[in-house]
């Protein structure tokens, strides 16, 4: 009787442990998908600026050599 509530007890342990583990997994996997989601925002954000600017350098010199 009682090695079958120590296994109770462990199996309960186990689970625990077992549930943190994955929680804290999760939490890391979380925090690294927020932290590449900010990371490709901003670089999308500078490839946006980057082409306005190099298109309003190619229309300013195509006035310039139009006159």
């Amino acid at each position: 009787m009682t090695n079958a509530t120590t296994m109770r007890r462990r199996h309960r342990f186990n689970s625990r442990i077992a549930r943190t583990v994955l929680l804290i997994s999760f939490l890391f996997f979380f925090g690294r998908f927020v932290y590449s989601a900010i990371g490709a925002w901003y670089h999308h954000q500078n490839k946006l600026q980057s082409q306005q600017s190099s298109l309003s350098i190619g229309a300013s010199s195509q006035q310039q050599s139009q006159q």
